[in-house]
């Protein structure tokens, strides 16, 4: 596994804190593999106990990003260690309604290419609801439903995931503590956050079927699984007062409900957040960073305005006594934050600058971007990468997937007919062109909703990506051999849903990076995200770099990796190691840059959960960052691009 960011506070996850704010127990773990885990150990243990005392084990089953590891330990502990499930009886929370079962995104579709088709459960066992039926046939089935459940005894073991505005199920905010199984109207920033299973949010129904709160409180044990971008709701799920606009805090009235969460989700918690308010705590200079910036933007006020009072009155008092004044405690701080500014992002040439950010030496550098999909590069640090090279720098971009599945169908026959006319025009033989343009228009016309796309289509999508990734790189001013199309096979999978990384998608990265050996490398730290591309792409460098460690190669002594984020977030200020600054012209020049993926813009398949385009975003981001250098009372820029760096 990859060594922590030096800049995430370090503390016991797992120790009773006696002024802890959670009012809900909590289980913290390094990566979702390992919380997981624990959570696949606790349903064998009660699938095993059940089965020596020749009883059923009632399960309540989620679905979602969230269980898929779950899902797979359990698989491989049924495979490699025994584990049957003949006992088992499920109980599914959701369906979307009306969809098909058979449908590709339909949670019974999900609950068998994940679990049911790998183990052996009885499928008379298997209970999910059915989004195919008529409105009055769905009231009778969710009476039934609960009829089925309390027939056995009730749910044995309820696992839970949660939605980013709290929901328990498809349990909406506003949904009463006492409902029971029904028919739902889900909330439209439900309907956004779960549009990446579908190609666009008009696909995503509109309506689904539900376990109520009040059935999930039955459930004898309940554990609730949260991985990456969830913090925030978990933090007011955990710590805030109970209420129905936050569907999970009612889970602080059972009696044995339990979060897993992973370092990611934990971060909004008090004792993650700010652990000098829960007990003692050791003020390293992170820590005093995070504290001092905390609180100044609290209370809105530049960082060297910062009183003892201040301190006093915002639990930083144990901290003046440990470590002395307010004022020089601010300027420490200040330093801090200064420090991470450059506008040499590859090092300063000939200076001697002992807090830069980026050493000097070797210049120019090598540099690497590792760009998850076609366009990461440009929309998330193209400030950054236009600098690198035009100070000089020998950069290369990899683009790690063939970003295929985002582009929709009408682009295919736009340039299709281009690839015709072009032909047409220049006297060249365009039969094949024509065959293929027509073959396609007519596939294209009779393809069905979420239809997987044939490999020739998938290849035209891929290569419009490709031209839009080559242009970029040109526009910043690198030659075409320094664009590296990796292809990797996990994201070739044709649907949303893509394969974990494999031992081909490692040794694809470890030959380019033993072909380059660069001296610093920039890749997309999006952590938050468990089970998206980038997080694969990410996992896929980790593991190289760490290879190659291993294998003692020597150019890997001397090379630093730096972490950017994606469109939809951006690092924690008090974690940033390196700001690079904006000018106003900077900005767009970036902006023009993203207009290149002309693929990309307007209308963005999986788009995610926010409806802004990609240079929208990307600006919003870099201007906020900008603010709130600004606010802490150092220079004002345009924008920043942020990083930090990954020690390996």
């Amino acid at each position: 596994m990859p060594q922590k960011n030096a800049n995430m506070p370090q503390s016991k996850l797992n120790v009773d804190l006696t002024d802890s704010f959670e009012k809900i127990p909590v289980k913290i773990y390094s990566n979702t593999k390992q919380g997981s885990h624990f959570v696949a150990q606790e349903i064998a243990k009660l699938i095993r106990d059940k089965q020596k005392n020749n009883e059923n084990c009632i399960l309540g089953l989620a679905t979602g990003s969230t269980p898929i590891t779950l899902y797979a330990e359990l698989v491989r502990m049924h495979k490699e260690e025994g584990l049957s499930f003949k006992n088992v009886i499920t109980f599914n929370l959701d369906e979307y309604y009306p969809l098909q079962r058979k449908a590709l995104q339909s949670y019974w579709s999900f609950m068998h290419r994940h679990l049911f088709n790998h183990i052996d459960i009885n499928t008379s066992n298997i209970h999910i609801p059915n989004g195919e039926l008529s409105k009055e046939e769905i009231k009778k089935q969710c009476l039934q439903y609960e009829q089925e459940i309390e027939a056995l005894g009730g749910i044995d073991l309820q696992i839970l995931g949660i939605g980013n505005n709290g929901h328990i199920g498809f349990n909406e905010p506003g949904s009463s503590i006492f409902s029971k199984t029904r028919l739902v109207s889900l909330d439209n920033s439900t309907r956004i956050a779960n549009a990446y299973e579908f190609q666009n949010i008009s696909q995503v129904p509109r309506m689904a079927v539900t376990m109520g709160i009040s059935t999930i409180l039955k459930a004898k044990r309940i554990l609730l699984m949260a991985w990456g971008m969830k913090a925030p709701i978990i933090a007011k799920s955990v710590e805030g007062h109970v209420t129905e606009q936050i569907p999970a805090s009612i889970l602080q009235q059972h009696n044995d409900c339990t979060f897993v969460i992973d370092e990611n989700a934990a971060s909004e918690l008090t004792r993650i957040k700010s652990p000098w308010l829960t007990g003692e705590c050791e003020w390293t200079p992170i820590m005093i960073k995070r504290a001092v910036v905390n609180t100044a933007l609290k209370l809105n006020k530049p960082i060297l305005s910062l009183t003892t009072h201040d301190y006093n009155e915002n639990g930083l008092g144990d901290l003046l006594v440990e470590k002395g004044e307010a004022y020089e405690i601010n300027l420490q701080v200040y330093y801090m934050l200064r420090d991470s500014i450059t506008g040499w992002p590859g090092g300063k040439p000939n200076a001697i600058i002992p807090a830069h950010p980026e050493r000097s030496l070797p210049h120019p550098k090598r540099c690497l971007i590792f760009s998850p999909h076609p366009d990461d590069d440009i929309i998330s640090m193209g400030g950054t990468f236009m600098r690198l090279h035009d100070q000089g720098n020998d950069v290369h971009v990899a683009y790690q997937t063939s970003g295929n599945i985002a582009v929709t169908d009408e682009f295919v026959t736009r340039f299709l007919d281009f690839a015709v006319g072009f032909e047409e025009q220049f006297g060249i033989d365009n039969h094949k062109s024509k065959d293929i343009l027509t073959k396609s228009r007519n596939y294209l016309a009779s393809k069905k909703v979420n239809e997987v796309d044939t490999d020739e289509i998938r290849s035209i999508k891929g290569l419009i990506r490709r031209c839009e990734a080559k242009a970029t790189c040109r526009y910043v001013g690198l030659k075409e051999h320094n664009c590296h199309f990796l292809n990797l096979p996990f994201y070739e999978t044709g649907t949303v849903e893509k394969n974990p990384m494999s031992e081909k998608d490692i040794l694809i990265t470890m030959e380019l990076l033993n072909k380059l050996k660069p001296q610093q490398i920039f890749c997309a730290g999006d952590l938050a995200d468990p089970h998206g591309t980038h997080k694969v792409c990410l996992d896929i460098v980790f593991e190289s770099l760490n290879r190659l460690k291993k294998s003692g190669a020597e150019w890997i002594k001397d090379c630093w990796v730096w972490l950017y984020k994606g469109a939809w977030q951006e690092w924690d200020i008090a974690d940033i190691e390196m700001a690079i600054p904006m000018s106003p012209d900077q900005v767009m020049k970036k902006r023009f840059g993203i207009f290149i993926h002309q693929s990309q813009k307007d209308m963005v398949p999986f788009q995610g959960s926010d409806s802004r385009e990609f240079w929208q975003r990307a600006e919003d981001r870099n201007t906020n960052t900008a603010n709130l250098y600004a606010v802490l009372g150092l220079t004002k820029y345009a924008a920043m691009e942020a990083f930090v760096r990954w020690h390996y």
